[in-house]
């Protein structure tokens, strides 16, 4: 997709939540330069045991850098800086990404006020921890801690945990996207530019949904339920299958409920008072769980799903990253990760620090 072939970005941002902004913009056609420190943006060195040593794209990195073309610049060498303030007016450079603390970009004269003089119509987005205020830098993990998440995500009794990818992050990437793209088509309407600031912990929080609602609305302190819905029964649920596989049932509305209980031949069980509605079930869960699982250890997981599948219950095995890469579903996903490095030069002099950078990437 080419819809923004016309558009040049510059991320300044490094690890995840700036650099996925920067990744969409690419896919999207745009021309990204991503510009790292000297020794590179640091996720080049979060590797895997088995990654090699030599290779200075690792996994981590090859996830939100796919399209963008590198240059390594010691910002905080006047000249190296006023390189970029030329390529900024040069290019010109539409968007700008950054995830500076409070004061950097100012010190560095990479903030808003000063790239706008250079490019009046730049739109910034500006990706902090805790604010522009703040001192704190953000880190996904104590924002995992911080907004509930962490306190959520476990079954009654066991100890809080962090989710398996840096979801805060994601998060705020997904915020800034849409608040670029709102800026993008202000410019369109005004000619001015913007600046678009998202915090991780506001886009935690505000992605808190339901949760946060049922203690703002309701006043109820929502409480570890492990994977249960706290509102729908049986949804989010698991279950061991005869083959020993988990299987997970979402069962949304009577109806889907009412097609489940024909499904495991337990059709009288719809009609169970405790069970005939979804109020009803959402307050005898754990006694609906167990009989449940009493039925569904009867066959193999392929056998259950296909019957559910026909009857429209949703449902899915529980796969690990591997099965989930390999649905035919997702194919169009994978791509080719390989990233390319490019020395720019503005008055003839090339941008790129070769002394101190990582090695070109082919």
């Amino acid at each position: 997709m080419q819809f923004l072939s016309h558009i040049k970005v510059l991320e300044l941002a490094t690890v995840l939540a700036g650099p996925a902004v920067g990744m969409f913009f690419a896919e999207l056609g745009a021309k990204v330069i991503k510009v790292e420190p000297p020794g590179g943006d640091v996720t080049r060195s979060w590797k895997l045991p088995i990654e090699s040593k030599d290779d200075s794209v690792s996994a981590y990195f090859s996830s939100v850098n796919y399209g963008k073309e590198s240059l390594f610049m010691d910002l905080s060498a006047p000249n190296e800086r006023q390189k970029l303030y030329d390529l900024i007016q040069n290019e010109p450079i539409d968007i700008v990404i950054a995830n500076f603390k409070k004061g950097s970009a100012e010190k560095l004269g990479l903030d808003y006020a000063t790239l706008s003089k250079i490019q009046p119509s730049l739109i910034y987005g500006h990706v902090t921890g805790y604010g522009t205020e703040s001192d704190r830098t953000g880190f996904d993990a104590v924002i995992q801690a911080e907004s509930g998440f962490m306190y959520l995500n476990r079954s009654p009794g066991s100890e809080p945990t962090k989710m398996p990818v840096a979801l805060m992050d994601l998060l705020a990437a997904h915020q800034l996207k849409e608040g670029l793209l709102v800026a993008l088509y202000q410019r369109e309407r005004t000619g001015t530019g913007a600046y678009v600031h998202i915090s991780l912990i506001q886009a935690a929080v505000s992605a808190l949904a339901n949760q946060a609602s049922a203690w703002l609305k309701a006043g109820s302190n929502p409480q570890p339920m492990g994977s249960d819905h706290p509102t729908i029964a049986p949804y989010g649920s698991l279950f061991l299958t005869k083959d020993e596989k988990y299987m997970l049932l979402a069962v949304g509305n009577d109806g889907q409920f009412r097609n489940l209980c024909h499904a495991i031949h337990l059709p009288q069980l719809a009609q169970d008072p405790r069970f005939h509605t979804n109020p009803e079930r959402v307050k005898h869960r754990e006694k609906l769980k167990k009989i449940l699982s009493e039925a569904l250890i009867q066959q193999n997981a392929e056998v259950w799903i296909a019957d559910f599948q026909r009857l429209q219950i949703p449902c899915g095995i529980i796969y690990d990253i591997q099965e989930a890469l390999n649905q035919p579903e997702i194919a169009d996903l994978l791509l080719p990760h390989a990233v390319r490095t490019i020395a720019f030069e503005v008055n003839g002099q090339p941008l790129r620090n070769d002394l101190s950078a990582p090695q070109p990437l082919i």
